[in-house]
């Protein structure tokens, strides 16, 4: 089953793919006028489509049937994340977290922050191949990158967590999450937040979690926090 991107699909009976698209359709799976693929959104749209033009630049396809909300999760979860030092272990935290199911990703600058830039488009992409490659018709929405600060200072209800290392009760992320409003997650660099930094937190009403025993590598503690909540709400 080939699946290929299309943002800007909503009610059409026709679409031109983008040049990326149509290459890797003509030029790299040969497919030809007549053949049937799947056309995804992003946002949860699920395509079936014929090829109605083989152009290798503006491959012009013709929309059979549709269907909506697939892949969405049935929670909304945000993770603010600190990007990791090699910027491949992000990535592999966007790639799992966007196959197994997670609304929103916010790279998190923080003041032990080994990595303070990041480049959205190419986490943007990464999100998008993970989508095709499990079937999936959603990926996550990446914000900007931002400071714990600013992030700390916006308005966002729902079920606020932050995971940390120092030592003291916390509840278990089962415990601490809603699958009726928002799941918001703070992880913090491989140094940790600082204790200034957990204090703003809690000010926020963010509360202690813990996502296990181990002390985890900051990809593997979003990866376990995602899988943990695509359990929790099945």
């Amino acid at each position: 089953m080939n699946l290929f991107y299309a943002p800007e699909l909503a009610d059409q009976e026709e679409i031109v793919l983008s040049a990326e698209e149509s290459h890797h359709a003509v030029r790299v799976l040969r497919i030809s006028a007549g053949e049937q693929i799947i056309l995804v959104n992003g946002k949860g749209g699920w395509y079936t489509s014929k090829i109605v033009h083989p152009d290798p630049k503006a491959c012009r396809v013709e929309i059979i049937s549709r269907e909506q909300g697939l892949g969405v999760p049935r929670y909304h979860l945000h993770i603010a994340m600190a990007p990791t030092k090699q910027i491949d272990r992000f990535e592999w935290f966007i790639e799992k977290a966007t196959e197994i199911g997670i609304s929103e990703i916010t790279p998190l600058i923080c003041d032990r922050s080994e990595r303070r830039d990041v480049k959205p488009e190419r986490l943007v992409k990464v999100a998008i191949s993970a989508m095709k490659q499990s079937l999936k018709a959603f990926h996550p929405v990446i914000h900007p990158s931002v400071s714990l600060r600013k992030f700390l200072a916006r308005e966002m209800p729902g079920s606020k967590g932050i995971a940390h290392c120092v030592p003291g009760t916390k509840l278990w992320l089962n415990e601490a999450s809603d699958k009726t409003t928002n799941n918001i997650i703070l992880i913090g660099p491989e140094g940790d937040f600082t204790p200034d930094e957990i204090q703003l937190a809690y000010g926020a009403g963010y509360s202690p979690i813990t996502l296990g025993e181990s002390r985890l590598r900051t990809e593997t503690a979003g990866v376990v926090a995602v899988q943990t909540l695509a359990w929790l709400f099945r």
